[in-house]
């Protein structure tokens, strides 16, 4: 007998001596490391197949993929694609004026064109152009003389009063403040760029240390308003939630927004916790919270959003649709099933909820919610525990936080969706990418109160440089602060 033949006996002999009980603790572990493998086979393939568009991945890492793709795409794009231009029964629009006229320019003729004689009659008409024009010079310098005088009476000297829309001691305007902190936060412009415009319009040098200084200026100015704006927030029926990565001396923090349909505050942290969001609404906020989905398992942003004391809360339905779309290219299992199935759903809740913003008919809402909803619970019943790994957490969630997902089926007048955060956080992010950050954790304070007030002017059709040029004089020279509350209110 060879010695793998008595191995082999070996094994028999030892199987037969082995209880039954033995043997089935052994196919049961064996059946727990076949289930942990393939959850973890199924994970790298979610990994693999995850890119910018279906996940949070940088638009970078998807460079090889396009390039691999990029003459099959093309060829598509070709067969699909509109023509540049106003396509076909479109109507055009013109320019109609501009609302206003800040200087006449008049010519009036001296000779006939057609005769040269001069002899003409008084004028019977005008042919008109508005046109918008650079100014000579768009900045100007000007010196401000207070001419002194004394008192012949009691000899005292008097002196002339202090011009308005400027600040004792600064050689920048109030006016010419506010406009570069506008290019520099909203505008985008670096230090080095904004001394190019400078020059460019008046052929004024100008410190990056003065620059500075102006945006501390503004953001001191306009801080009592962001405040009052930040105690009014957390009264609001519906707000949006969302945080993004930001780098202070080459640490990450973290840049948080909390933002309804015409408000929008920035709130500059050190941690991504629940607590910061306790800082933001308080530790009951009494609304609805919207937020973006919840984080595959983990006990980051699930705890923080899930364990705060809300009044209800909403998930992003397109982060929803996301995991869905990569669940679809794990071809393994009931995946491709199921995720059909769920994206079907998720599609004809958002058209629906469209319709609904555009007819405001709550009768036919609500009619196609119910049967919505006993549409959504069948699907669910049949593939709960039928799938893999990650068709599995998501079944779960939903399953066990429907409210959070659905609530907006009751409740119409709540976005399915977290888009009005992620579009707030798009000026941030720009303003990210041009600074590389901030350099102590007071200047990125500085820019969150000064992207609130861009941003909350934005969404209430303001001028954001008026407003920090109505807030610089209010702190410089007494007036009234200007309110970043909304105007109908205030009305």
């Amino acid at each position: 007998m060879s010695e793998e033949e008595e191995i082999e006996t070996l094994k028999g002999e030892i199987i037969e001596q082995w209880s039954h009980k033995e043997l089935v603790k052994l196919v049961l572990r064996q059946q727990k490391i076949i289930e942990r493998l393939e959850q973890e086979i199924e994970k790298l393939k979610e990994k693999h197949s995850s890119n910018s568009k279906t996940s949070s991945k940088p638009p970078s890492s998807d460079l090889i993929e396009k390039s691999e793709k990029a003459k099959i795409e093309n060829e598509e794009e070709e067969k699909t694609k509109r023509k540049p231009g106003g396509q076909p029964g479109h109507i055009g629009k013109t320019r109609k004026g501009f609302g206003r006229v800040d200087r006449y320019e008049i010519s009036e003729p001296s000779a006939c064109e057609q005769c040269g004689s001069k002899d003409l009659s008084e004028i019977i008409g005008y042919r008109k152009q508005q046109v918008a024009t650079l100014a000579a010079r768009p900045i100007e310098v000007v010196e401000y003389q207070r001419a002194k005088c004394q008192c012949l009476e009691c000899g005292a000297e008097v002196i002339g009063a202090q011009a308005q829309g400027i600040v004792p001691g600064q050689d920048l305007s109030i006016d010419l403040q506010a406009l570069l902190v506008w290019f520099g936060n909203y505008g985008h412009l670096s230090y080095e760029k904004q001394q190019e415009l400078m020059w460019e319009l008046g052929e004024i040098e100008v410190g990056v240390g003065t620059l500075q200084a102006t945006n501390r200026r503004a953001a001191e100015a306009v801080e009592s308003a962001v405040d009052t704006l930040w105690a009014w927030a957390p009264l609001q029926a519906n707000v949006h939630v969302d945080e993004t990565p930001w780098c202070v001396m080459g640490v990450k923090e973290w840049l948080w927004t909390a933002t309804g349909k015409d408000f929008c505050l920035f709130h500059a942290a050190d941690t991504r916790s629940r607590a910061e969001l306790e800082t933001m609404l308080g530790n009951e906020f009494a609304g609805v919270l919207s937020s973006d989905d919840f984080s595959a398992g983990r006990v980051t942003r699930h705890a923080v959003y899930n364990g705060c004391q809300v009044g209800a809360q909403q998930k992003c339905l397109a982060h929803l649709r996301r995991h869905f779309k990569k669940v679809l290219k794990i071809t393994h299992g009931h995946n491709t099933v199921v995720a059909t199935g769920f994206l079907a759903l998720i599609d004809e809740a958002f058209a629906q909820h469209q319709q609904w913003r555009q007819t405001q008919n709550l009768l036919a809402y609500s009619t196609w919610a119910s049967d919505f909803k006993t549409r959504l619970a069948e699907l669910l019943n049949t593939w709960l525990g039928r799938v893999g790994y990650a068709a599995g957490l998501l079944l779960r969630s939903l399953r066990d936080k429907s409210e959070q997902w659905w609530y907006f089926l009751d409740h119409p007048e709540i976005p399915p969706d977290n888009n009005l955060a992620e579009r707030s956080l798009r000026l941030a992010v720009t303003k990210r990418k041009v600074s590389g950050g901030s350099r102590s954790m007071s200047r990125f304070e500085q820019t969150a109160d000064l992207l609130s007030v861009i941003q909350t002017c934005r969404f209430q059709a303001r001028s954001a440089m008026a407003f920090f040029r109505d807030a610089l004089s209010a702190h410089y020279h007494d007036f009234l602060m200007p309110s970043l509350i909304p105007q109908t209110i205030l009305t």
